[in-house]
């Protein structure tokens, strides 16, 4: 593919929307763009960028010459805590305060000594007000959806929802009446979904509803974007890539990104690689503690970043991974329980603590293609959802929100590599699931499954001949460093 000269360096700004599973795959996405020979300005809001300080190490994002990290406001009041910012507050404020700040620090970079000028903005999908400051600026801009396909195109329906009545809900007992199994018939490329496997913002009875305003405002900026990128892949999601195409700028799937890091940029690169992009400083024992144990052994659970349960689904996922006899590896994140302190029981700790590991965060990829790890109990968000198939690990699925319910149908349904937990979570459940998960005959089909689909989407990042290989080479020469 080649890199580009020097002498004519392209400078791209990337900026994720500001938390976790959106700032990892940007960095990725950043990193393949430096190799491909692009000035990199990397944007975390004020919050995360100190976030990252603390669990990087102070000077982690000091980066290279030609990588570099800035920060903008987030417009939140200021907060001295380890979590995840409040998601529907961070959407309306970044959306209502960040393009100023982001178009000030764009002309603080074009003003910088022996730093290229703007040749274009990567920003997410979310934080599509972006789009005012490139345009304004004459550059392209692509907006990067961290989504799984499948879980954009529902997301771009939420228009038609609305218009034709199916939400808001009518009362609070739609949520248990049996309304939210309606099949929606005429979203192409979604054949068979119900309304309950559509991202959830939609289980509302507010017709303000902030966040459903939110989706519709965003996905309809989208329409101004110079290109639309996706982690995923042409043989993982088809159907829905083609939908979208008819309604999206070009669309471009470029996933797994990891892959495509681990073929293209070197290990001699490894003041790139080395850029790190989790907020909860890692726990690496947890590798060494999967090393003593035999192949397919464990089960991996870690509910992601944003994920809160209640004190009482807390107890009932750990007596359920309890009676199951299994091995486990659980992350457990201090502000997992909503309003308190994660504390498990400690008759739990005690009965366990010869075949569990528990931990506050892990490097999640080398866990999942550890081969201690025979099974992932997941939250079903998009990152975890594509490292394990990258994997080849069969999973659970227990979704929060958002398109989590989107990309667990998928996983139950379509790939056939996951079994769905119920939302009213219990210990006999748990216990039957993760059983069968790592010694029935269900758990050995899906392993194997998931086996299949490892080498598929392994084949997308190929060199020369991966679809995502060249979709990355034609996003680059097609549109980044091309004029709007």
């Amino acid at each position: 593919m080649g890199t580009i000269s020097n002498s004519d360096k392209p400078h791209a700004v990337c900026i994720p929307y500001p938390a976790q599973g959106h700032i990892t795959p940007m960095l990725k996405l950043a990193k393949l763009l430096h190799y491909h020979g692009f000035h990199i300005t990397f944007v975390n809001t004020d919050f995360n960028h100190h976030r990252l300080l603390k669990s990087q190490g102070p000077t982690a994002l000091n980066g290279l010459s030609s990588f570099r990290f800035e920060s903008i406001p987030d417009g939140l009041p200021p907060m001295d805590v380890d979590a995840t910012q409040d998601i529907p507050s961070l959407c309306q404020s970044t959306r209502r305060l960040c393009l100023q700040p982001f178009k000030e620090l764009l002309r603080k970079v074009n003003s910088t000594p022996n730093v290229p000028p703007v040749s274009c903005i990567v920003s997410d999908g979310v934080m599509s007000f972006t789009v005012d400051a490139a345009e304004e600026l004459g550059v392209p801009e692509i907006l990067f959806w961290t989504t799984s396909a499948c879980g954009f195109l529902a997301y771009l329906h939420y228009r038609q929802l609305v218009d034709r009545g199916y939400t808001p809900l009518k009362d609070e007992k739609d949520f248990s009446n049996g309304y939210l199994e309606t099949q929606i018939d005429w979203i192409p490329g979604m054949e068979g979904i119900r309304l309950r496997d559509l991202p959830s913002f939609i289980r509302t009875t507010d017709p303000e509803d902030g966040m459903v305003d939110f989706i519709i405002s965003e996905t309809k900026r989208a329409e101004r974007a110079s290109a639309i990128v996706l982690n995923t892949m042409a043989s993982l999601e088809q159907p829905a890539l083609n939908a979208i195409s008819t309604l999206m700028p070009p669309v471009f799937s470029i996933g797994p990104l990891q892959l495509l890091l681990q073929h293209l940029v070197p290990d001699s690169h490894s003041d790139l690689i080395s850029l790190g992009s989790n907020l909860w400083k890692e726990d690496r024992a947890c590798l060494e503690w999967l090393d003593q144990k035999l192949p397919n052994s464990v089960v991996y659970v870690n509910f992601g970043s944003i994920t809160v349960m209640t004190e009482d689904q807390l107890k009932e996922f750990a007596w359920g991974l309890a009676n199951s006899e299994q091995m486990f590896l659980w992350i457990i994140r201090p502000d997992l329980v909503a309003g308190e302190t994660a504390v498990l029981p400690p008759e739990f700790v005690e009965a366990t603590k010869e075949r569990g590991m528990l931990a506050n965060w892990c490097p999640q990829e080398e866990v999942l293609n550890h081969p201690a790890v025979g099974g992932f109990l997941t939250h079903s968000g998009w990152n975890s959802t594509m490292e394990s198939i990258v994997s080849g690990v069969p999973m659970l699925c227990w979704p929060f929100f958002a398109e989590q319910q989107t990309n667990c149908r998928y996983c139950c349904t379509e790939w056939r590599i996951g079994s769905e937990i119920d939302t009213n979570v219990k210990r006999e459940d748990i216990q039957e699931q993760v059983k069968e998960l790592m010694e029935g005959h269900g758990g050995k089909e899906m392993r194997k499954r998931a086996g299949e689909w490892k080498k598929l989407v392994a084949e997308a990042a190929v060199p020369d001949t991966g679809s995502s290989f060249r979709n990355l080479n034609n996003l680059i020469h097609e549109v980044l460093l091309q004029s709007p």
